[in-house]
């Protein structure tokens, strides 16, 4: 009875395999295509309607032109290596810095960030509140960052599990000892965190914050929510980031372009995009006491596309500089709605800052809104990036009467050095990729 079962189902197993016909096999190959496609379709709508931008580049992904079988970083290497830099300013301008963003670093968690030459630990607390110190342990130089535990407010050390307080750098227990040394504590950066940054303040003679960063109610309150972020290095003086804002003729040449003309400069002008055209006017003025530290650049954008003017896409954008190394970009518009993108300017390194733009916006307003404009911000960021990580800085610039703000703007900008801010001491050949 079981060899006549088995049979039976052979029997009905190869007659079930006769009734799939090719053109059955093909119609479900198709569906199984298809509804792959809408799967990646719909994670794609996903993402654009609901998930934050976020665009960041490694130090060799923009600016640099590979050519002759070489790689990006090849390239980068050797421009670095036989560009002439010029007779540069100090290269750690006095104010505030961001570290990082907020929601990068959650309670308990430790980070390690390379900032105006140092290692430091970045860890919150389990108290909530964000502390920096000095990475390397004064016991045997461990990375508190590499391997270190919160506790409490303190970090601890992977090496040996000496403690170290993060509002003072103190350090409060060494397990194998008895007694802690008074003098045993690491530097703690005066930090702060405001608009949902991290943000610590240097000075070179160590003296205090001599101004506050200001707070963004609309983001405090929650009115305005994170969108995403981009990241950029650049191969660049801090002070060269800034200077555009005061640089006012370059933006008709190199932003005249459309951001389908992409971020070459080499392709840049193609007549392929030239139906669709950027107009630029600004100004750039600083602000008086007790605003000293601040400037402003107030821009006025329209978009032309077949030579028709768009004037649905004009925008108006307050660009406020607090300090050496943060802008608030503030959109107003009665139909795109209203937000901010923080462009912060970190020193890595002597010439290598990390530049990042931090988008919040009205929350009411759909996500592709503040996304496209962080997108195209990106494309004419990038562009100067090109410019940036190849040119010289030049300390007495040949300028024409049109140019007059950019002198303006280097008086302004040389309060933040002191005497004894640091200079470059020697200029590394490359970038270690």
């Amino acid at each position: 009875m079981s060899v006549l079962k088995a049979a039976a189902g052979i029997g009905l197993g190869v007659l079930g395999a006769q009734l799939i016909t090719p053109q059955d096999a093909l119609w479900r190959a198709t569906l199984c295509v298809l509804a792959g496609v809408a799967l990646l379709a719909a994670r794609w709508l996903y993402r654009l309607l609901f998930c934050p931008l976020e665009i960041l580049k490694s130090p060799d992904d923009v600016g640099y032109i590979a050519q002759g079988g070489r790689s990006r970083a090849q390239a980068a290497n050797e421009v670095r290596r036989r560009r002439k830099v010029g007779e540069l300013p100090p290269v750690y301008p006095n104010g505030w810095y961001r570290v990082l963003d907020s929601h990068m670093l959650h309670r308990g968690e430790v980070k390690n960030v390379s900032i105006l030459g140092e290692e430091v630990a970045v860890f919150r607390g389990e108290d909530g509140k964000a502390y920096v110190l000095d990475a390397y342990c004064p016991h045997l130089g461990a990375n508190l960052a590499v391997g270190g535990r919160v506790f409490g407010s303190c970090i601890e050390c992977p090496f040996h599990g000496w403690q170290f307080r993060g509002n003072d750098g103190k350090c409060v227990k060494v397990p194998y000892s008895e007694k802690v040394p008074e003098f045993a504590k690491v530097r703690c950066w005066t930090s702060c965190e405001v608009n949902k940054q991290i943000l610590v303040w240097f000075h070179c003679d160590g003296e205090g914050p001599q101004w506050s960063v200001p707070e963004q109610g609309e983001i405090t309150q929650g009115e305005w929510v994170y969108r995403g972020r981009t990241e950029h290095f650049i191969n660049a003086h801090i002070q060269e980031i800034p200077e555009n804002g005061a640089d006012i003729a370059h933006l008709a040449h190199l932003h005249t372009p459309g951001m389908v003309s992409g971020v070459d400069l080499r392709y840049t002008n193609n007549k392929t995009w030239d139906f669709v055209r950027h107009d630029w006017k600004a100004q750039w003025e600083p602000e008086s006491a007790p605003n000293k530290h601040c400037s402003q650049m107030l821009v006025k954008h329209a978009l032309t596309v077949f030579g028709c003017h768009w004037s649905l896409l004009d925008v108006h954008v307050v660009a406020r500089q607090v300090g050496p190394g943060l802008v608030f970009l503030l959109f107003d518009h009665s139909f795109l709605g209203r937000g901010v993108i923080m462009h912060c300017v970190t020193p890595v390194e002597p010439l290598l800052q990390c530049v990042s733009h931090t988008i919040f916006y009205q929350s009411n307003i759909p996500p592709v809104v503040p996304k496209f404009i962080l997108k195209v911000e990106s494309i004419h960021f990038e562009r100067d990036v090109m410019i940036w990580n190849n040119k010289k800085y030049i300390s007495k610039p040949l300028l024409v009467k049109e140019d007059s703000a950019v002198q303006k703007h280097r008086r302004w900008y040389s309060q933040f050095y002191s005497e004894n801010s640091p200079r470059l001491q020697h200029q590394r050949d490359t970038l270690d990729f």
